[in-house]
């Protein structure tokens, strides 16, 4: 069983136009859990992370076969489902299109996996690291780019013919980078923010720019995923072998190393850590 945090409502205006995968009124278990003591407790996201029991509505859970490995396609509940959706869903990215994601961490590396299983034949990894750079190649990248040493918006554009990318993933989140992606893309190109912002940051872009650009600023939610659409797709993609989910689990820990493991996602060492009980 997969859990997510969609459990859609098919109430709301979102769903009643037929659009659940923006669902506005997603909802959890009506029962709250508590500690022993009856102290009530708020669980991350609906779902409640690092224990051995939960709560959740029927809705966000996802029946798959026993066959599957667990670590791997649990994986899809969050992360791995945000930055493949980001490509597919909120990108749109069509066969022969060229991608270029900002940002190599759990989530730009699946959004390079989903550049690839839309068909894009132009992938440009973006990031600091020489190490997420190498590893944006085993999961679909053709081109990257370490944009602490050169400009990434003159680089994309020069591994694309001298125009931009059609599509630009920014999976980081900052100003800084949102720049760079809206001005790396094509005319009528498309930029896509999943990296999540903080709440101070600002952005400041010149209208003209805006305008005379034209294409599309999109937000992605969640990869903009319906799950119970998505999830069977995507496991059926990585049964088949094209979809390496089980590349994405860095290492399987218990629930004591959690904080250990904190750390070493903060140093940039591991792209996914999964708690097996």
């Amino acid at each position: 069983m997969i859990l997510n945090w969609r459990a859609v409502c098919g109430q709301c205006r979102a769903c009643a136009k037929g659009q659940p995968q923006y669902c506005f009124a997603t909802h959890n278990a009506k029962q709250k859990m508590t500690l022993e003591d009856g102290t009530e407790l708020s669980a991350a996201l609906g779902i409640g992370a690092f224990i051995e029991k939960t709560l959740v509505a029927a809705g966000q859970c996802t029946k798959i076969d026993e066959e599957s490995d667990a670590a791997a396609v649990g994986l899809l509940g969050c992360g791995v489902m945000a930055g493949i959706g980001a490509a597919i869903n909120t990108g749109e990215v069509k066969r022969g299109e060229s991608v270029a994601v900002i940002g190599c961490g759990g989530v730009g590396t699946a959004a390079i996996t989903g550049a690839q299983l839309a068909g894009a034949t132009t992938i440009i990894a973006v990031d600091i690291d020489d190490a997420k750079l190498e590893q944006a190649k085993r999961f679909g990248a053709t081109r990257t780019v370490n944009s602490r040493a050169i400009d990434p918006v003159d680089a994309i554009r020069e591994l694309t013919g001298g125009f931009g990318a059609d599509v630009v993933i920014d999976a980081v989140g900052r100003p800084e980078t949102y720049r760079q992606a809206f001005y790396a893309r094509d005319l009528a190109g498309r930029v896509v923010l999943v990296g999540v912002p903080t709440p101070e940051m600002q952005l400041e872009l010149p209208l003209l720019d805006v305008f005379g650009r034209g294409g599309s600023l999109k937000s992605s939610w969640y990869g903009d995923c319906l799950p119970s659409r998505d999830f069977a797709m995507l496991i059926e993609q990585y049964k088949l072998g094209r979809l390496d989910l089980e590349g994405f689990v860095t290492e399987r820990i218990g629930l004591g190393d959690v904080e250990a493991a904190f750390a070493r996602m903060g140093d940039g060492n591991v792209l996914r850590s999964v708690v097996e009980l």
